[in-house]
């Protein structure tokens, strides 16, 4: 099974590279992926915790903070797949740690890197099946751990289609902390022991944000131009075929609220070129946050967030958010940010990868749902002209957040306990 799982990896490597040089997205970090790590390593048998972005980045963030107090002697080896992602592991990283790229799961290359970082525990952000890295950590007896694990819809039905498969490689992870009943009830259906099995919430609700202090507030107002009496409107990892559908439901709005302001922040940083040419093109100016300065800045200007690690600072300062990623079929992306900091927070109807957070939000009207532009726009509206109802909705999606917190000390308990190193 694994010789022609490489075959299959090597060959899709080979047809995909050339596309990869085209777009561009090679980058130096890409040499770990081929196994190249710094020669000097000296990690004295690390927690290896791996996350494959952002989302999963921060997830980790508190649960590597923990561990850190149950093994303060242990360094960490973080790992992502995206650049992003990897800009967060950094963030995380200390002195002695590494902030890494996932080697591709190809098993020369894996068991390179597994030799060479030889790490004491291996824990996985959700629920990524690599084969090749999960066999070659089983056979040098190095547990494997799944935190905040889910299934989600379109998984399930690949992964039920080669059940056969999966069961022996899924069998060979020693712990899987999952997020809910339903995720633990498809893992059993997969062939997966029970009993290796713990339910243990959702670690994106402990996310920690601070909410704006008077100065941070004052300063990025200031810096945004933004006055007394104008709303400010986030529109949040944005997409293609998006963005035009915002930017035309905001040319309406602009005419009954002339002092409505709009940030839109793309969930790709380097397609902000490509959004500044569509805000052009809808009869705007734009200007992007990590040049921007007073001469930029005029009451028809659209912010462009090119940068990352500012959205949370600017869900700070919004007056609504709309979460993207959700107009358009690509799933939607976390509303735990803004709704931490008590924010109005809207979406499309395609948060399929996020459907249990979602629902919970809907059911307990902390959220709003809108199918189209002309829902975003009318609803958008009624938010602007009653600010009792942003106030409400803000503090519907704060407490969820406070019900639901928790997940990740249930799962640094159990790594304790079963893992003690």
């Amino acid at each position: 099974m694994f010789i022609i799982y490489d075959l299959i990896f090597l060959v899709f490597a080979a047809v995909y590279l050339p596309v990869y040089l085209l777009k561009r997205k090679f980058h130096k970090g890409f040499l770990c992926r081929l196994g190249f790590l710094p020669p000097n390593l000296a990690l004295n048998r690390p927690i290896w915790c791996h996350a494959v972005s952002v989302g999963e980045a921060m997830a980790v963030k508190g649960l590597i903070a923990g561990l850190r107090e149950v093994y303060p002697k242990k360094n960490f080896v973080i790992s992502t797949v995206t650049i992003t992602g990897n800009k967060i592991a950094r963030g995380i990283a200390r002195e002695n740690d590494l902030a890494t790229y996932l080697p591709l799961d190809i098993s020369f290359i894996v068991s390179r890197v597994i030799g060479r970082i030889d790490p004491a525990l291996f824990i996985i952000a959700e629920t990524e099946i690599w084969p090749n890295l999960i066999r070659y950590l089983s056979l040098k007896n190095i547990p494997i751990v799944v935190v905040n694990g889910r299934i989600s819809d379109r998984s399930f039905g690949g992964y039920r289609r080669i059940r056969f498969l999966l069961k022996p490689v899924l069998n060979k992870i020693s712990l899987f902390c999952v997020q809910t009943e339903n995720d633990a009830a498809r893992l059993i259906s997969l062939g997966v022991s029970e009993n290796k099995i713990k339910v243990t919430g959702n670690m994106k609700f402990d996310i920690e944000v601070q909410s704006a202090s008077a100065d941070i507030d004052t300063r990025y107002r200031q810096k945004l131009d933004l006055g007394i009496e104008e709303q400010f409107l986030v529109a949040a990892s944005t997409h293609p075929n998006e963005e035009e559908l915002i930017l035309k439901a905001y040319r309406e709005l602009k005419k009954k609220f002339p002092g409505l302001r709009l940030l839109i922040a793309p969930r790709h940083p380097e397609r902000s070129s490509e959004v500044a040419g569509l805000i052009r093109k809808a009869g705007f100016t734009c200007a992007m946050i990590s040049t921007l300065t007073a001469q930029d800045i005029d009451k028809q200007t659209i912010f462009i967030l090119d940068t990352i690690g500012q959205l949370i600072d600017l869900y700070a300062v919004a007056d609504i958010v709309f979460v993207g990623g959700s107009l358009v079929k690509k799933g939607g992306h976390n509303i735990l940010e803004p709704a931490a900091l008590g924010k109005p927070i809207l979406f499309g109807p395609y948060m399929f990868n996020f459907r249990d957070i979602a629902g919970l939000f809907l059911n307990k009207e902390a959220a709003v749902s809108v199918r189209n532009q002309e829902e975003l726009k009318g609803q958008i509206e009624f938010l602007l002209s009653h600010p009792e109802q942003r106030e409400e909705l803000g503090f519907k999606a704060k407490k969820i957040i406070s019900e639901y917190r928790g997940a990740t000390l249930k799962n640094i308990k159990y790594l304790n306990e079963i893992f003690p190193l």
